[in-house]
């Protein structure tokens, strides 16, 4: 197989569920769109919670001993949230989404502009920050197969329609963010040509999940959380985990 093939896999997905999607939108009533966008919502939810279990991941347990792991999530929250505010990330990525909007959709009224803006945001981060996400690119790179991203691809085909029945062509959009960070990853993946180590792992998908339960909040809308502006938590949760081992 073809490095790469799983993104290119996952991509496809995502634009066909999102044509689905905005075909199906205009034949939905706004309260049935309401209540797709709600149950995705509390899908995102679940998934958050259940990639909270990685705490309790032997090796990373043992990385950062057993009530290390919640503060090593807490410090990479912290810090990635601070480095992300500086660097605006949110507001970057909800302006690259405006963008996007006027160069496919034209000017259009200022609520089109906003759903095409939350579409492509909201879409981008549920599909691009996920343990699939990250760990099927990194195997994809490393020759070990595209079965984690064919799975994510099944699912993001699916949420991609619900999100795009609610929210229309900003979710199609999001594909560009999972085919650039993905791509990425794999070239990383091919880069590294081994398993970054169990603990390593455990403190991405721990901190995945906190950021999963952020963008189930904003879907819901309960709170719209700057989840973009934490982002760089991914990057920081791993390096304070190798670092807490070594210290220890």
């Amino acid at each position: 197989m073809v490095r790469g093939a799983g993104t290119a896999l996952n991509v496809g997905a995502i634009l066909v569920g999102s044509g689905l999607g905005v075909a199906l939108r205009g034949r939905l009533p706004e309260r049935t769109r309401n209540t797709v966008t709600d149950a995705v919502g509390l899908l995102v939810l679940v998934i958050g919670g259940l990639n909270l279990a990685a705490l309790t991941d032997p090796a990373y347990q043992r990385a950062v001993s057993e009530s290390g792991t919640l503060l090593v999530v807490l410090g990479a929250l912290v810090i990635g949230g601070i480095v992300g505010s500086l660097l605006r990330l949110e507001d970057r990525l909800e302006g690259l989404g405006a963008v996007l909007q006027r160069r496919l959709a034209g000017d259009g009224s200022t609520e089109s502009r906003a759903r095409f803006v939350e579409g492509f945001v909201s879409a981008s981060l549920v599909f691009v920050v996920g343990p699939l996400a990250v760990l099927g690119a990194l195997s994809d790179g490393m020759g070990r197969g595209i079965d984690q991203l064919a799975l994510k691809a099944t699912l993001d085909g699916f949420a991609s329609l619900a999100f795009a029945a609610s929210l229309g062509w900003g979710v199609a959009a999001s594909a560009l963010s999972v085919a650039v960070v993905q791509s990425i990853l794999t070239l990383l993946g091919a880069l590294l040509g081994g398993l970054l180590p169990a603990a390593l792992v455990a403190s991405v998908t721990a901190t995945g999940g906190v950021l999963l339960l952020g963008v189930g909040l904003r879907l819901l809308q309960v709170k719209a959380v700057p989840v973009g502006d934490m982002l760089p938590a991914l990057i920081a949760a791993p390096a304070l985990t190798a670092l807490v081992d070594v210290l220890r």
